[in-house]
């Protein structure tokens, strides 16, 4: 069998692609599977490290308003419809699968038009423009959220089966994970990022946090600040005095062992991305979580508002987090082990682990 998948642009659609891909691997080891994103993006890096055959189309975003870009936008749209077709006729799938972000777009398109069984999945309550419109020529709809059937006009395609999380995340070693990313298991140790593009608020905040804890030995900290914020982070660092960070405390631009980390974490600090959210839950992390204020429809304080709700975290809005107001939560949940305790099992408990099964079995009976 031949599957190909799609989507891109942010760790959101590629992590849940990732996912399926591993799954329909470990289903069907002898299957061929080809990943169609954008070049020189994120997943053009992530998936051939993942072992996947990778090939990229040209396709640009469009903007919000209209603008000159607009015509550049439509000009690559087409250029990415021929890509598509090349490499649709060429690959010849049994079926498409589409995780949403511009590129999923003329691949999906593509394939329905030539009968090819497509399925998309989306991530958030609210989903993005992309799946919305393809929601129309697919055949199946893959949701996170009982939310979501609202924004999709033929409710008889949508299957609810929540956001799928690697496997990498439920079978990690932690005596392994501890020696490998050299945490000590008897101090706190602390993960914080804005998403896998970072977040500004969230990094001004860490300046803060880090230079209050600079000589604090019984915190273990690991800040992906998102490669685009890291030399503004460093700089930010330096400008009150740290030009050397002790080693209980690591600031990196991406982090590519998330599953070890999550595993040995004592509190993660977050964005509220749905597939964060889902790789937080399923493992059982407490967490404090900043939405991003600036997502579409403000999708990101809803995740967050459902965590908090759960007792399984604490929401800090973007507009109100502070370094004192963060360093402040981190340290007082930290100093109370029965309060982090009930957070870890409340969130396992909101955890789904079953859901690259459901989606598989969406695909064999499309299949």
């Amino acid at each position: 069998m031949k599957f190909l998948i799609t989507g891109g642009g942010t760790g959101g659609h590629i992590s849940p692609a990732l996912a399926i891909a591993k799954k329909i691997k470990y289903e069907q080891p002898k299957s061929e599977i080809l990943y169609i994103g954008t070049p020189d993006s994120m997943e053009s890096e992530l998936v051939p490290r993942e072992g996947f055959k990778f090939k990229s189309i040209r396709v640009k975003g469009f903007e919000r308003k209209l603008s000159l870009d607009t015509a550049k936008s439509v000009k690559e749209l087409f250029l990415g419809l021929n890509d598509a077709r090349k490499i649709i006729k060429n690959f010849s799938p049994d079926i498409v699968i589409g995780t949403g972000g511009y590129v999923c777009g003329p691949v999906v398109f593509i394939a329905s038009l030539k009968k090819i069984p497509t399925i998309i999945h989306e991530q958030n309550a609210l989903p993005g423009v992309t799946n919305r419109i393809l929601s129309k020529f697919v055949d199946r709809i893959a949701a996170s959220f009982e939310e979501s059937n609202k924004y999709f006009k033929d409710t008889n395609k949508v299957e609810i089966t929540g956001n799928p999380v690697k496997t990498d995340f439920f079978y990690v070693d932690k005596d392994k994970a501890y020696k490998e990313l050299k945490v000590d298991k008897n101090k706190d140790f602390v993960i914080s990022l804005g998403g896998s593009g970072g977040q500004k608020s969230l990094n001004d905040s860490l300046v803060g946090v880090i230079e209050k804890n600079i000589t604090n030995t019984n915190l273990q900290l690991l800040h992906i600040t998102g490669k685009r914020h890291f030399d503004t982070f460093i700089k930010q660092l330096k400008d009150r005095g740290i030009d050397k960070l002790p080693d209980n405390i690591r600031v990196l631009p991406y982090f590519y062992d998330m599953p070890k980390g999550l595993s040995i974490a004592d509190l993660i600090i977050t964005s509220a991305g749905a597939i964060t959210l889902a790789e937080v839950t399923a493992v059982g992390i407490p967490s404090i979580i900043i939405p991003k204020g600036y997502t579409a429809g403000n999708h990101q304080e809803f995740n967050a508002k459902a965590i908090e709700k759960y007792g399984a975290g604490i929401m800090i809005l973007d507009k109100e987090v502070t370094e004192e107001k963060l360093n402040d939560e981190v340290l007082d949940l930290l100093n109370d082990k029965e309060r982090l305790k009930k957070m870890s099992i409340n969130s396992k408990e909101l955890g789904n682990r079953d859901s690259a099964d459901r989606i598989y079995k969406m695909i064999l009976k499309l299949l």
